[in-house]
């Protein structure tokens, strides 16, 4: 990382500007949860785990490769596998602050799991198994635990124009379905995952990562898959 500048440490990746204008992430070893237990979801690293950064940036570089057969661009330049690294573009988030910070995470959901379930608990039935790649959208700040916000919302305080929202939840079901119909070749289900918009010269792109970190997957027999688990299934 020679002629480098830490600009972001995160929770799971420390993020270096580059002398060619890109960025480095660098995948770490951290991990989230609650009360010991490992959760993708949570905002508080609770421990490491060996390699698991790697194994992160490895699913990350798998699923941008079918993203870009499939003309969906993301920020990738390229990834350094030894390293735990990925050489970005520039990117400028969707949905940031008044200070220039934050920015907005969209969810897709296939079936209800997770917050989804723990919120409209007493209105889910059993026709409500299916959410038809229902997309959700978050603020990303952990201090508040990442709230809701609402399509309305984010027209109204000029976050995102309602062609620029219409286009980025478009965008994210197209992810999905990539993801999804990968997963199930493999035996596997999609329950949610998360990903992460901006811009690039004007280009709407998918940024940041799309790995086990970013999605809930399950086996054959409806067990939520561990990360590693879940890398052994895709890369090996």
């Amino acid at each position: 990382m020679n002629n480098s500048e830490k600009i972001y440490s995160g929770k799971t990746k420390d993020l270096y500007a580059l002398d060619n204008g890109n960025i480095l992430l660098v995948f770490k070893d951290d991990v989230t949860g609650a009360d010991g237990v490992i959760d993708p979801g949570a905002n508080t690293v609770i421990g490491q785990v060996e390699g698991k950064g790697r194994k992160s940036l490895a699913m990350t570089d798998y699923f941008f490769a079918r993203l870009h057969a499939a003309d969906i661009p993301t920020h990738m330049v390229e990834v350094d596998l030894a390293q735990g690294t990925m050489e970005v573009r520039r990117a400028e988030p969707l949905g940031k602050d008044i200070s220039g910070k934050g920015g907005l995470e969209f969810i897709c959901r296939t079936r209800p799991w997770g917050s989804f379930q723990r919120r409209y608990q007493n209105y889910i039935g059993e026709t409500t198994g299916n959410l038809d790649y229902l997309v959700e959208i978050t603020i990303k700040d952990d201090e508040r635990g990442d709230p809701l916000i609402n399509d309305d919302t984010i027209v109204a305080l000029g976050l995102l124009s309602q062609q620029q929202l219409d286009q980025a939840k478009d965008l994210t079901r197209q992810v999905c379905r990539i993801v999804e119909s990968d997963l199930a070749d493999k035996g596997l289900g999609l329950i949610d995952m998360k990903i992460e918009i901006g811009f690039v010269d004007g280009e709407v792109v998918v940024i940041d990562e799309v790995s086990a970190d970013a999605m809930r997957v399950m086996d054959g027999e409806g067990k939520v898959m561990e990360h590693g688990t879940l890398y052994e299934k895709l890369i090996r």
